[in-house]
């Protein structure tokens, strides 16, 4: 006898015991330490930048840019595994109680990011608008009921194949996430805030009679729960080893420019296989863009004085402790130990890649430091940023290493 409700329950516990043991091992790190230091120094300077903002700095507009992302980026955690595609497609007409729950769910966890996100923007908020702080629980319940309406609808949009459907839903959603946004913080008139909601329920009513009689896309459903799940396995296997961590390439053919600078001589094999598994392999690339792209707008944005050259420090900490596992990306490849090339080659390839890419950084955040007109501090910037990567590759890497 089927029972979705144990199901579900079934796979909810599972994959929250599982969330709950690898979070152990990234709470019990001394990264943790690192963060809270960065966004105890992050909430000084942005307490410092709102206390300069003047009544006229449109903090609905931005408000409304960065909700409008949290709304429409909506997915619905659904716990489906592989094997599902062979034996739960006869019983989708029977799973519309294990679909609600994951609705909810994803709801609850959603809604709590987006409660800490507009705890964030408040303050900026409050010290431009008159209003103050009265409004928050207003907002948060209104915002609720947008985000479950973006649930809804994203889920309504599982039923199509089409890839344009979903690039035009996703801009779309936007818009209308951003302008009712910007309406509510606006406070804006009660019969506007009335028509939006009038065209939300025209938009999910005409998506709902399209997709009445359509199936699910199990396929697209299970591959981006596996795409969810494996983003949190990479961030828990920097502290402990994954087992269930898969590794993916993706060719990045306008990269090769930097590895056909790599001469092709026998000493530098291991430089190659480092070179090529950076930009190709479990997104390692992608990991050092994002880091560098956001400690690049928090210098900018959020740091002055000495803080910047603390912030780049952490931004170089955080980059290089992350790409440590690079070292053991290939320990279980048997024909990488069949190379006829000594292993001390292989430590100067993986020191000399990881500096070259914390030297990077360092000169990224040197330039921008520099294009809000501090040449000192921009100086200091990139003296301290070139010894700490010296200090972290040839100290605290070796160390890390041998552990």
């Amino acid at each position: 006898m089927f029972d979705e409700k144990k199901l579900w329950k079934d796979r909810s516990v599972h994959r929250l015991k599982e969330l709950g043991i690898y979070l152990r091992y990234i709470l019990n790190g001394h990264l943790v330490v690192v963060l809270l230091f960065l966004i105890g120094t992050a909430a000084f300077y942005y307490q410092e930048w709102i206390s300069s903002l003047s009544q006229e700095f449109p903090v609905e507009i931005i408000i409304a840019l960065v909700i409008g992302m949290l709304l429409t980026h909506s997915p619905v955690y659904t716990f489906l595994l592989e094997a599902d595609q062979v034996f739960l497609i006869p019983l989708e007409t029977r799973l519309k109680g294990y679909f609600l729950r994951s609705g909810l769910i994803s709801l609850i966890f959603q809604g709590y990011i987006l409660l800490m996100v507009l705890a964030v923007l408040m303050p900026m908020y409050a010290h431009v608008s008159a209003d103050g702080f009265q409004s928050f629980f207003i907002f948060l319940l209104v915002l609720l009921i947008i985000k479950a309406w973006n649930l809804a609808l994203n889920w309504r949009i599982h039923y199509y194949v089409q890839p344009s459907v979903y690039i035009w839903d996703m801009f779309v959603r936007y818009f209308i996430n951003v302008t009712f946004t910007f309406l509510l913080f606006s406070n804006a008139n009660i019969l506007f805030l009335l028509l939006f909601a009038f065209i939300l329920a025209f938009y999910y009513q005409s998506f709902y009679v399209k997709t009445k009689k359509m199936g699910l896309k199990w396929d697209l459903l299970i591959a981006q729960e596996e795409k969810r799940m494996a983003s949190f396995y990479r961030l828990a296997n920097l502290f402990t080893d994954v087992p269930k961590l898969k590794d993916t390439v993706k060719r990045r053919k306008w990269l090769d420019l930097f590895i056909n600078s790599i001469s092709f001589s026998q000493n530098k094999t291991y430089h190659y296989l480092f070179a090529r598994t950076f930009l190709r392999a479990s997104d390692y690339l992608g990991l050092f863009i994002r880091l560098t792209v956001i400690g690049a707008l928090a210098l900018y944005f959020i740091s002055f004085g000495w803080g910047q050259m603390v912030l780049s420090l952490l931004f170089i900490y955080l980059t290089g402790f992350q790409l440590l596992p690079l070292w053991n990306h290939h320990q279980n490849k048997l024909w990488i130990d069949l190379y006829p090339v000594s292993q001390k080659y292989k430590m100067a390839a993986f020191h000399s890649i990881l500096k070259t890419i914390l030297y990077i950084q360092s000169t990224v955040f040197t330039l921008i430091v520099l294009v809000k007109g501090e040449w000192m501090y921009a100086l200091a910037v990139l003296l301290s940023g070139l010894l700490f990567s010296i200090l972290f590759v040839n100290v605290y890497s070796k160390k890390r290493l041998k552990a």
